[in-house]
């Protein structure tokens, strides 16, 4: 170790201890405060205070801080030294600095967005822009309040070379557990821009596999609450991910930074309480049996239901049939309560079409309703003797509610199924010429379903979307912002009706379309979702660089990107090189599956035997995983096998369908048969298995019985051939 380091790592010993020791101090004195339980308001929202600062100090004091930056204002006579942390620390005394200050507050931005060099360095504070320059840029790691690492990654006027990418390394170096976990101490400049981003905006995010796509997501809402707090609210935010596991995987991370009470939910389970409709939902399992249970399994076209019933076209249809519904709400009658009393249906009509024509049907539909029943009450008041209203009010009972039938019911589920026929449209207001274009096989399922009272995941967007046509949205209903993951697999109808419960198109839509293997029902460009909002409603980012995978793994999966997918967006690693990927013919012949389960026996045994925390075992279907998880379990009592049910990701050695393991990763990767039994030369072949190689964090096997699909046959400057010599 040099002077230097030696000089710097004493420095930052003493200074860890001086903010240790203020941390004690600070919680020290608020917990001798006794917790205040009565009554008073002010003394509650002190109290409430007094308890976040006890929670924010406890929680910062295994990690205070994580970087330093040494930053001369201008017009100040030298740099001071700004630690970075997590939550913020402030001074003893009234006014003055920081001890530590947040990662997300302005300043904080250049140690993020630093990158080197001696020119003068901006950011822009609420006061205005400020500028400076940096002396100094330092990452620093605690853990359970003891310091164990300390990197300059630039010294100004130094003459060694800024290395930037030496802690970063460092800890993507490290395994994982079976959570996904902040990177709050190594956000990099690309990632921070999409971070700091305004909020009224709706962001699209193009991110390769291991972009960090995800975590920078739950950053960006982690600073929203920060940024905007006066205007937004946690428990008005959500996150929209795939499937109860991936949302179990990522729980972790905005607790990391301090942020709860953010939903977090898929779409599905959202949209039919809305709805109410669980009941009718169909178990998602089968569409995932459908696209993904045949082994080489069948490509998706256009006239899939998920895609059909996620584009422009269908919304169109949608929007004719609430149209002529709503035109003809108010029935061409009028209405008497009781003989020689008479409201008169131009004056129904004009209450419908004309005072009540800024709410919804269904809202000017209970308005009407409202007021008739206030206008007999009004006209029954004068009536007399006593004898002759109570008969008048009887009568007039049983006509209202007769009345009120004949009004059309502005249910959305009604309408679906009158637009495919799975119900009648009594009065024929719809425009069946608009539905003529949907396809044969689609309205045939669909009205199957519908008759049968079977809704599926697809349906609920098209409800949603006629709920609010219909219904409106209840002011409670609407969100501050919306994070939807994965969204490669979202249709534009979804983002649509989102975009109706978000306030200024707040989004922030993340995907890869390299890995848009639920082609049946997601987008194939993402100027699907950005043609929904107008050109200053939304911006554009693409993440390129890969931090999951080493510079073998990367470069294997681009081999398949660039054979196999056109316009494929390639991942560029970072600088961590690892073992070369594994490529092992088990042979093919009778016994197939006894060569299958050997082979992934003896890849399993040489794997987990290594010091890594999570290995998987990727499958084509769930039929082959759950046939393995049987066949390996006696020799590895450990193997989990996963499947679409699952809500909870457990780490350690596991088993899974490649198609469920999109958004997780692992220590290490075996693809279980990646030969053409399995997949074909398609362009969603090659998205699925590069979904299953990337992943892996540090070791790819891919096991195949015989010849392989035309994709991975220039994969030799990235693997060796054969089981790595014992």
């Amino acid at each position: 170790m040099s002077e230097d380091v030696q000089s710097a790592y004493r420095e930052e010993q003493n200074k860890l201890s001086s903010v240790l020791e203020e941390i004690g101090t600070q919680l020290g004195r608020l917990q001798a405060v006794p917790v205040y339980t009565g009554h008073d308001f002010t003394e509650q929202v002190l109290e409430a205070g007094r308890e976040e600062r006890r929670q924010r100090l406890a929680k910062s004091e295994p990690e205070p801080y994580f970087g330093r930056m040494d930053f001369e204002e201008d017009g100040k006579a030298s740099a001071a030294p700004l630690y970075i942390g997590k939550t913020g620390l402030d001074g003893r005394d009234p006014g003055s600095l920081p001890i530590v200050i947040d990662w997300r507050a302005p300043v904080a931005s250049l140690f993020y967005s630093f990158t080197g060099g001696e020119d003068r360095v901006e950011y822009e504070a609420p006061e205005g822009i400020i500028g400076g320059e940096v002396h100094l840029k330092r990452n620093i790691m605690v853990r359970k309040s003891e310091l164990e690492r300390v990197v300059d990654t630039y010294t100004r006027g130094g003459e060694e070379p800024a290395v930037s990418d030496e802690f970063l390394l460092y800890r993507l170096g490290e395994n994982k557990d079976n959570r996904l976990r902040d990177i709050v101490s190594t956000i990099q400049a690309e990632q921070d821009k999409i971070i700091r981003a305004e909020k009224n905006k709706a962001l699209i995010i193009q991110g390769v596999a291991g972009s960090g796509k995800t975590t920078v997501a739950l950053h960006r809402l982690a600073f929203l609450l920060y940024q905007y707090q006066e205007q937004v609210s946690a428990e008005k935010m959500i996150i929209f991910a795939p499937n109860g596991m991936f949302l179990d995987y990522i729980s972790g991370v905005l607790p990391e930074l301090g942020v709860g009470d953010i939903q977090q939910r898929t779409f599905t389970d959202w949209a039919a309480k809305l709805l109410d409709v669980e009941s009718m939902l169909a178990n998602p399992a089968e569409t995932l049996d459908f696209w993904f249970g045949q082994a080489g399994g069948t490509a998706p076209g256009e006239d899939a239901p998920g895609r059909f019933k996620g584009s422009d076209l269908f919304r169109a249809m949608l929007d004719a049939a609430a149209s002529a519904l709503e035109a003809s709400g108010a029935p061409e009658l009028e209405f008497s309560p009781w003989d020689g009393k008479v409201l008169p249906y131009e004056t129904i009509l004009h209450w419908y079409a004309e005072e009540y024509k800024h709410y919804s049907a269904g809202g000017r539909k209970e308005r009407v309703l409202a007021r008739i029943h206030r206008w007999i009450e009004m006209e029954l008041k004068p009536v007399k003797p006593e004898t002759l209203r109570k008969e008048h009010k009887k009568k007039a009972t049983l006509r209202e509610k007769a009345y009120a039938k004949k009004w059309p019911d502005f249910s959305p589920l009604t309408l679906y199924k009158q637009i495919f026929g799975a119900a009648k449209d009594a009065r024929g207001i719809l425009p069946q010429e608009a539905f003529a274009a949907i396809p044969a096989p689609v309205l045939k399922s669909t009205r199957k379903d519908l008759k049968e009272g079977r809704l599926r995941e697809e349906d609920l967007p098209a409800l949603l979307y006629l709920h609010q046509l219909l219904n409106g949205i209840e002011g409670i209903e609407r969100f501050d912002h919306i994070v939807i993951d994965e969204a490669q697999d979202f249709s534009p109808l979804q983002v649509s009706v989102l975009d109706r419960f978000v306030r200024g198109h707040s989004f922030t839509i993340l995907g890869d379309l390299s890995q848009g293997i639920h082609a049946y029902k997601g987008v194939h460009a993402w100027e699907e979702m950005s043609d929904l909002f107008g050109a200053e409603e939304t911006s554009y980012h693409a993440l390129t660089r890969s931090y999951r995978s080493t510079m073998e793994i990367i470069g294997f999966a681009n081999v398949i990107l660039s054979g196999g997918v056109s316009n494929a967006i390639e991942a560029v690693p970072v600088f961590r090189s690892g073992n070369r990927v594994r490529m092992i013919d088990f042979g093919i012949d009778e016994a197939k599956e006894t060569a299958d389960v050997q082979a992934a026996a003896k890849a399993i045994a040489a794997l987990w035997g290594r010091e890594h925390k999570t290995v998987s075992l990727l499958t084509r279907t769930q039929e082959q995983a759950s046939a393995l998880h049987a066949a390996l379990l006696p020799e590895f009592p450990e193997l989990n096998l996963i499947d679409g049910s699952m809500t909870q990701y457990e780490g350690g050695l596991s088993v899974l369908p490649l198609h469920l393991s999109k958004g997780l990763e692992f220590d290490a990767v075996i693809i279980a048969d990646a030969g053409r039994r399995n997949y074909g030369d398609s362009e969603w072949d090659a998205k699925m298995l590069y979904v299953g190689c990337t992943r892996a964090l540090h070791e790819l096997w891919v096991l195949h019985g015989g010849e392989t699909p035309n994709f991975l046959n220039d994969v030799a400057d990235w693997s060796d051939a054969g089981w790595p010599e014992a």
